[in-house]
């Protein structure tokens, strides 16, 4: 780096998955989306580059301006200044069900190969198995959405061959799968971790690493991943962050640190 070139500023890798994962989401997009990190990633976009950005929550809350990260989707918060206050039925059948919405915004316990997302119980049947949250309305975003947008760190368990059980369908057993489900095509996926972007190959329907975070190798994604995706032929680094976007995640949007803690995320150098 020359020396009339600043470095980028400190920040977390779980801070710059955050922020990849806004800078994804276009302005005029309407996103449904869940707690945690997504709620961060949505919110950090319609205040930077997408101010026209509608979202779209769970609990029947349509377009707010969200401040501080509600911890819930019956959180106060995520009711600001919304458009309606709606409920559960509206938003699932009369604007998700109904193919209105551009980007579904999701976390998940397990991603396979083919983009299907576990968040129902871990382990196989027979063993001992951990049970988890269930679906929400995930089954319905990656069934109707035209994206899916799914923000998780990368390790290894969270990345299977095969999920062990699927809560929400990506390209469920490869080509073709979606539609013998009854299921639209028109969908893509985009995975957003703190090692990588990996992404759907059209031809195949299986994710293939497209993009690297700032430092990391294709080797640690490849390490951390438990089936072994296609790596595009041209590697994309993610960009730095920008002080601002820093300044609004760690001071506006969640300045406890209730989702974006720095015991859990590696320290990117200068």
């Amino acid at each position: 780096m020359s020396a009339d070139v600043a470095p980028p500023p400190h920040h977390t890798r779980q801070e710059l998955m955050v922020i990849e994962a806004a800078r994804r989401l276009r302005d005029g997009d309407v996103v449904f989306v869940g707690t945690g990190l997504p709620f961060l990633a949505t919110t950090l976009a319609q205040r930077t580059h997408a101010p026209s950005l509608a979202m779209i929550i769970e609990s029947g809350v349509i377009a707010p301006q969200v401040r501080r990260t509600p911890i819930s989707v019956s959180d106060p918060k995520v009711m600001h200044r919304a458009v309606k206050l709606g409920t559960l039925r509206e938003v699932l059948g009369t604007l998700l069900q109904r193919g209105l919405i551009d980007v579904g915004m999701i976390g998940g316990a397990q991603i396979d190969r083919y983009a299907n997302i576990n968040s129902t119980w871990v382990g196989r049947p027979g063993g001992q198995r951990r049970r988890l949250p269930g679906s929400g309305g995930g089954n319905d975003m990656a069934s109707h959405c035209r994206r899916l947008l799914i923000l998780t760190p990368h390790e290894r368990r969270r990345f299977p061959e095969r999920c062990d059980y699927i809560t929400s369908p990506g390209f469920l057993d490869g080509p073709g799968g979606r539609e013998r489900a009854g299921l639209s095509p028109d969908f893509a996926v985009t995975v957003v971790t703190d090692l990588a972007i990996l992404e759907n190959d059209p031809a195949t329907s299986a994710l293939r690493v497209t993009g690297l975070m700032p430092q990391v190798t294709v080797e640690e994604v490849l390490a951390q991943t438990g089936f072994r995706p296609e790596v595009a032929a041209e590697i994309q680094v993610v960009a730095p962050p920008r002080t601002d976007d820093l300044r609004q995640l760690r001071e506006e949007l969640d300045p406890e640190g209730v989702y974006l803690k720095a015991e859990d995320a590696v320290a990117v150098r200068r």
